[in-house]
């Protein structure tokens, strides 16, 4: 059994890189759960337990789950898509693709499952329009948060450019009821009492040092601005946050009640995924991208991990192993991933199929796997 897999997500199913001792040789799996497009996979360290979560409109939503690395998978169906149209209306492919008139939890309610977060044996899932639903049995049955639903701003969220989507769960490991989730675009939201009642927090630390942006996702009006595109907690007390948003990079000393911009030294204020170090809560890494409208790829078409040793202070670009020469390619928000390890594993993968690791913190990378469908998201099952 393997003791470190990266978990990939993609457009054509979950895919599995086994990994060795050293962290050098990379063994790739075949497509999983049925080539459903993928867009989050989580492990649990504890059991090797692994969820797949996606669908879209063909399929409707879902949730798969393995107990055993990925040999055998069960699905947990939430929402029906097209494809239960269909063969209610016609027996031949019904029996074709063994479907059978089985209720669905949520019906129609939403088309996607977007992220997914474990924590002190409750599974959480983010949903498409955005929703927050959890688990209590590993995944086999699944309740709605009201709290998040009802919020009294829900009737002004408004989605991004993919749709309202929740995309990032962010748990305390010392106090599962404090939870993050961040929503495009409606922002960053908050509970501490394990989802009865939740707090919006984008409040920015200083307003005035804040210059004015026509983009609407951008900062304005006292608020980092509502389009969040990923989300992390860093080690330790204190609630340190990170966020990557439509217009840059943020950091909170005080669990998402205020939040700095840490911007200064990177190349650009866009990009998607933020990462960071399993223990040391001032380190951090992020991918930035040349712009919004300027094409979603790496400035100067030369691919580099910045990474920052302080905070987010200063920034340094990390780009030895990585293509500086017509590098177009895009990482997207959920896929860049780390290990526990000494020194700590990075990973990102990137629209173009192919996937990236660092064991070294970001000194250098190595291309694992290529030729891949367009990667959505990239985690780490690390047992060691």
């Amino acid at each position: 059994m393997a003791q470190i897999i990266v978990l990939v997500g993609t457009t054509k199913g979950a895919f599995l890189l086994a990994g060795d001792a050293d962290r050098r040789d990379w063994a790739c799996s075949a497509p999983m759960c049925d080539g459903w497009p993928i867009n989050h996979v989580i492990g649990d360290p504890d059991t090797g337990m692994i969820w797949a979560a996606g669908g879209g409109d063909w399929h409707g939503a879902g949730i798969w789950r393995s107990a055993d690395q990925g040999a055998t998978w069960q699905l947990a169906k939430l929402t029906k898509g097209q494809i239960d149209d269909w063969a209610a209306n016609d027996p031949d492919f019904a029996a074709m693709i063994g479907w059978t008139d089985t209720p669905l939890p949520f019906g129609d309610a939403f088309s996607q499952i977007w992220s997914l977060a474990y924590a002190d044996g409750v599974l959480y899932a983010g949903t498409k329009p955005a929703m927050l639903i959890k688990s209590h049995d590993h995944g086999q049955t699944w309740e709605k948060v009201e709290g998040l639903t009802d919020h009294p701003s829900a009737a002004d969220w408004h989605g991004g450019a993919a749709g309202l989507v929740l995309h990032s769960i962010v748990t305390d490991p010392d106090n599962p009821r404090k939870i993050w989730v961040g929503i495009s675009a409606a922002g960053v939201f908050a509970t501490e009492d394990g989802g009865a009642t939740w707090d919006r927090r984008n409040r920015l630390s200083n307003t005035t040092a804040c210059t004015h942006h026509d983009h609407p996702a951008a900062p304005r009006d006292g608020e980092t601005g509502h389009c969040v595109h990923n989300m992390m907690r860093a080690p330790g007390a204190g609630d340190v946050l990170y966020q990557q948003n439509h217009h840059g990079v943020w950091r909170s000393a005080d669990g998402g009640r205020s939040w700095d911009d840490v911007n200064n030294g990177l190349p650009s204020t866009f990009g998607f995924p933020i990462r960071v170090h399993p223990r040391d809560p001032d380190t951090v890494w992020t991918l930035p991208l040349n712009g919004d409208s300027d094409g979603r790829y790496p400035p100067d078409a030369a691919a580099a991990v910045w990474r920052s040793r302080d905070g987010g202070q200063s920034w340094q670009a990390m780009r030895a192993g990585l293509p500086q020469q017509s590098c177009y390619f895009t990482v997207l928000r959920q896929a860049m991933g780390g290990d526990t390890r000494d020194p700590a594993g990075v990973y990102f993968g990137t629209n173009s199929g192919s996937v990236f690791a660092s064991r070294d913190e970001g000194d250098s990378w190595q291309e694992i796997a290529r030729h891949l469908p367009t990667v959505l998201a990239v985690e780490v099952l690390d047992r060691a």
